[in-house]
């Protein structure tokens, strides 16, 4: 059993996360080989003053070359609407961006996936080495928030390596 520096289990470290839910998020950029995008369920807002974001990347992550030479990101907060999409950019690279009626590009040249709730343009801010990881810190540059029927449906979670919707406990 491999331990954590802290003393406990790798395993024991997994099984407790697993019972933190957390929101899905798709994170993509534009490199030079193309685009590159994948899930985040690490991501939190920061600072409101400037408006900073973080989520965590694997340093065995396919993307994380991609991300170290980015200038800037998207971060796709996902509706429930749109498990397929966060099912997608958790496999191999190459069939992220496969199906193009599923995005397009900012102007900026960023890919922007559709039918996002909401999303962010955020500048790199920094880069922090963090165990087998590396901490994104970004600013955000611009938003897009979705007002129709499909965007206001509830966000898209994942707990116990499932994806759920949320439900209201009362008043």
């Amino acid at each position: 059993m491999a331990f954590t520096e802290g003393g406990i289990g790798n395993d024991e470290y997994k099984a407790a996360m697993r019972r933190h839910p957390a929101g899905v998020t798709i994170v993509t950029l534009d490199s030079k080989d193309g685009p590159v995008g994948f899930t985040a369920t690490s991501f939190a807002s920061l600072s409101m003053n400037p408006p900073l974001i973080s989520f965590n990347i694997a340093l065995s992550s396919s993307s994380i070359k991609a991300l170290h030479a980015a200038d800037s990101i998207v971060v796709h907060l996902l509706g429930e609407h749109q498990q397929h999409l966060a099912q997608r950019f958790s496999r191999s690279s190459d069939q992220r961006f496969s199906d193009e009626s599923l995005w397009g590009r900012l102007e900026t040249g960023e890919p922007v996936l559709h039918g996002t709730p909401i999303w962010m343009r955020a500048t790199i801010h920094r880069l922090i080495p963090a165990g087998d990881h590396t901490l994104v810190i970004g600013l955000i540059t611009r938003m897009h928030n979705e007002n129709d029927d499909e965007a206001s449906s509830a966000p898209l979670l994942y707990h116990e390596g499932r994806y759920h919707r949320p439900t209201p406990l009362g008043p």
